[in-house]
């Protein structure tokens, strides 16, 4: 049985530790987090380590870890402890529900992929996506790093998605659209062209509204 640490003593590790634990042959050793949000020393009856110095508990040669954060500041959280990791030396691991149809994507290290997500054949994803339930990503489209996609949106086919990426739940975008990097699709919203960097895409009606806007 493989052994997987945990990043995040928060709600998105602990359904982390439920589909691990439920659908992988991982079991869960411990939970790690920066030293200074570490406020108990367990966490569901598992040891919380800080991040700090999680190698010299518990080696990169025997742990894989797992990055468990949900939506932050554009995903930049996640991204940042995600290379950390990798800079200590530990593997990252993938979740891909056995409930999700899936015909053998390309996926990268470190994504969450939740039940019910219908990915077509000739998708590529990058490394840590986070996809929750419901989606639908259309063939011949591309998820690059860091991007996270609510639950119930319809990625249609052709379509590329930059890094950094945020969709909100029931997003909609139109075949062949191409998102710069940190574009932020609001729930509900249409997306009917190209979005440059740092949009922020607002439903309107069944209209779209793009707003410019520094994200970061």
């Amino acid at each position: 049985m493989k052994k997987l640490i945990i990043y995040g003593t928060g709600l998105v590790a602990e359904v982390a530790e439920f589909y691990f634990s439920a659908d992988t042959d991982y079991q869960i050793s411990a939970f790690t987090n920066a030293a200074e949000f570490i406020t108990q020393e367990q966490f569901n009856d598992k040891p919380v380590v800080p991040f700090e110095n999680l190698e010299k508990a518990y080696s990169p040669d025997e742990y894989d870890i797992f990055i468990a954060l949900g939506y932050t500041k554009t995903n930049q959280v996640r991204q940042a402890r995600y290379y950390e990791a990798r800079k200590k030396g530990y593997t990252c691991a993938t979740y891909i529900s056995p409930r999700a149809t899936y015909y053998e994507t390309p996926v990268g290290d470190n994504c969450f992929i939740l039940e019910n997500n219908v990915i077509q054949p000739f998708v590529r994803i990058g490394n840590n996506v986070t996809l929750w339930s419901g989606n639908h990503i259309g063939h011949h489209s591309t998820i690059r790093d860091h991007c996270f996609i609510s639950s119930h949106v319809v990625i249609s086919g052709g379509c590329t998605i930059g890094e950094n990426c945020f969709l909100g739940v029931n997003a909609t975008l139109r075949d062949n659209i191409k998102l710069e990097r940190f574009v932020v699709v609001g729930s509900g919203a249409i997306v009917m062209k190209d979005c440059e960097e740092r949009t922020l895409v607002k439903p309107a009606a069944s209209t779209q509204t793009i707003v410019n806007r520094d994200l970061i």
